[in-house]
């Protein structure tokens, strides 16, 4: 019965626990978060004129 034999399953655990823990934090710490802030955000104030009107 395979189920009862830790081993395989104990290393697939500790490398997703691996990759979790060691892995992810570095790629996501190459990712840039570009927020837009008020001050970048220029809105349009201009009313628009309707050729039909």
């Amino acid at each position: 019965m395979p189920q009862l034999n830790p081993n395989p399953w104990l290393s697939i655990l500790c490398t997703t626990w691996l990759i979790y823990i060691i892995v992810q934090p570095k790629i996501k710490s190459h990712l840039t978060h570009n927020n837009i802030t008020n001050k970048t955000k220029k809105t349009k104030k201009e009313a628009w004129t309707w050729p039909w009107t």
